[in-house]
């Protein structure tokens, strides 16, 4: 439930900033804001302490990003938590990140490898992602898992293109497994 209702903040406030232009704006104070809370996790511990009104809180988070971030953010923001939806509020901004950066042909790709790819490599990857995806940039994060074996897994939103010799040899061994001698 907590992604249909992020979804849907955070979707609402997107429609605004195409509607007016501001886009670029919005990623920014949306990585920014979301940047805070990750580097302050207190004020999310605050918003759960019994003994501050919900009044109190949303001053607080008035207090606090107004003047700093747009009227509208704020607004999410501030209705957020007055909707007791103060732990969504995360979820909520990496949501408007992906669909304004899914809306700046921006892709957000995971590519996972059994050893460190060379920066060459990484290029080539990168460039057949491009190539095939139809995004015009891409930010790119690496990781490295020793169970796959050999091969590459990426992953660019929900889309998982799994080319790695781990799965390869998993799904055979379930092919062998059905047949019957």
């Amino acid at each position: 439930m907590a992604g249909v209702v992020s979804s849907t903040y955070g979707h609402a406030l997107f429609e605004i900033a195409v509607s007016e232009g501001t886009v670029d704006r919005l990623l920014s104070e949306a990585e920014t804001v979301l940047q805070v809370l990750s580097d302050n996790p207190d004020v999310l511990r605050l918003y759960e302490h019994p003994k501050i009104t919900p009044e109190e809180k949303q001053a607080f988070t008035e207090n606090c990003f107004k003047g700093r971030v747009s009227d509208d953010m704020t607004g999410l923001l501030v209705l957020a938590v007055h909707n007791g939806r103060h732990k969504e509020l995360p979820d909520m901004l990496r949501d408007i990140i992906r669909e304004a950066k899914e809306y700046k042909g921006i892709g957000i790709a995971t590519v996972t490898t059994p050893f460190e790819l060379t920066p060459q490599q990484r290029a080539k990857v990168e460039e057949r992602i491009l190539a095939t995806s139809g995004y015009r940039s891409l930010e790119v994060q690496y990781r490295i898992d020793s169970k796959l074996i050999g091969g590459i897994v990426i992953r660019i939103g929900d889309r998982v293109m799994d080319a790695s010799i781990r799965t390869q040899l998993d799904d055979m061994q379930k092919d062998l497994m059905q047949v019957q001698i």
